[in-house]
């Protein structure tokens, strides 16, 4: 079987003999999807990992060919997607060849989402295992998903079941698995996302924004991100545009463009769908205010990404958004359009009135690093593994 060797030890090497540090396999297989969330958190997750393992621990990513390019200097050690190492592959010979194995090589492995297909052949290598939302059990429900949540709660079920350690970015998630998941007593670990620094804004403005001022949203037209209550909003705001940039070639993109229609908004909300970083970096620095309604997040990177340019948020009271915006943001506690009104407009002077919430924000958007999000990983490593991770060997 070829999943044996790679976990047996190289010559001279062990999990946490004296010969080295303890080698820690990290999943960054979405990294093949490079510009979705997952492969962002992958790209600088994976990027501060080389950064803070230092003699502490080494790095062992587990990678589609070809994407390790995403990531710096090449000098660490990988292992290859293969359809082979899928865990539905494993299950089935993992019980014939765990007796054969040699002591593992690898001190842990980090399943770093819970939609990961890869787990250690090796029943005796501990699993840290990173759960970033349970959105499927919150989105509309209809038959066919209905069908679907069982089974996706099984197969949740199994990995929380194999995992050493359990984590989500923020305590609302914590919240969700213990009320879904049974979690045989264990603790969930929070650790926040981190933010990463602004790249450059496009030098013009884009060619698909109105002239005039304009209110910004982003994210992929999915029905949980609730953007259509901003449309009845938008009516109360004269002279106003509304953006939302995000994929929107979705069943609920087409809902969006009909109630654009039946609203007679067309000259007043644009749908560019997906647009460059650039592009989206110069919205977030020249809209009026950033409006997020959504029902249901994880975390809630553009959010931050918004407070980040010194923005006022207008966003839900609703799942993750409260812990991460705090008291950086405005809430709307009611999608009644006369009360989304009221909340916007007191904001909105509010902002104008006092220029410190501005500093404000950008210093609690600052405050969401990469290096926390890693160190914070690294606690729960030493704990999975029983030891401190400190100093080369």
């Amino acid at each position: 079987m070829p999943t044996v060797p790679s976990h047996a030890p190289p010559a001279g090497r062990s999990s946490r003999g004296s010969q080295g540090p303890p080698r820690i396999v990290i999943d960054l297989e979405k990294l093949r999807h490079i510009n979705c969330g997952l492969g962002q958190f992958s790209l600088h997750f994976g990027r501060e990992v080389l950064k803070a393992a230092g003699g502490r621990f080494e790095p062992v990513f587990l990678l589609k060919k070809g994407t390790e390019a995403y990531l710096p200097g090449g000098s660490f050690e990988r292992i290859m997607v293969t359809p082979w190492r899928k865990e539905v592959v494993c299950r089935l010979a993992r019980p014939l060849l765990q007796p054969l194995l040699p002591r593992p090589s690898i001190a842990a492995w980090h399943v770093t989402n819970q939609m990961s297909r890869y787990m250690p052949f090796d029943r005796r290598v501990p699993v840290v295992l990173t759960i970033h939302d349970l959105n499927f059990l919150h989105e509309a429900p209809h038959d066919e998903q209905l069908r679907a949540i069982g089974r996706k709660l099984a197969d949740m079920q199994r990995r929380v079941d194999r995992a050493a350690a359990i984590v989500t970015d923020s305590e609302y998630v914590a919240r969700d698995v213990a009320e879904h998941i049974d979690l045989r007593g264990r603790r969930v670990h929070v650790v926040p996302l981190g933010l990463s620094a602004p790249g450059p804004a496009a030098r013009e403005r884009p060619r698909f924004v109105p002239p005039g001022p304009f209110l910004l949203s982003v994210g992929n037209a999915l029905s949980h991100k609730n953007f259509h209550v901003l449309f009845e909003l938008l009516g109360r705001l004269p002279g106003t545009t509304l953006v939302v940039a995000g994929k929107k070639e979705t069943p609920y993109g087409e809902f969006l463009a009909r109630e654009i229609g039946r609203l007679r908004l067309a000259d007043r909300v644009v749908l560019p769908g997906q647009v460059s970083d650039a592009n989206r970096q110069w919205l977030y620095e020249n809209c009026e205010a950033f409006l997020f309604p959504s029902l249901t997040e994880g975390f809630g990177f553009p959010v931050l990404e918004a407070m980040q340019c010194g923005k006022p948020v207008f966003t839900s009271r609703k799942t993750s958004l409260p812990e991460i915006v705090g008291d950086h943001g405005f809430y709307f506690d009611s999608y009644e359009a006369a009360a989304m009104e009221q909340v916007y407009r007191a904001g909105m002077a509010r902002f104008a009135a006092d220029p410190g919430l501005a500093a404000a924000a950008r210093e609690h958007a600052a405050g969401f690093s990469w290096a926390r999000t890693v160190e914070g990983y690294v606690r729960i490593y030493e704990e999975v593994i029983g030891a401190p991770l400190a100093g080369g060997a």
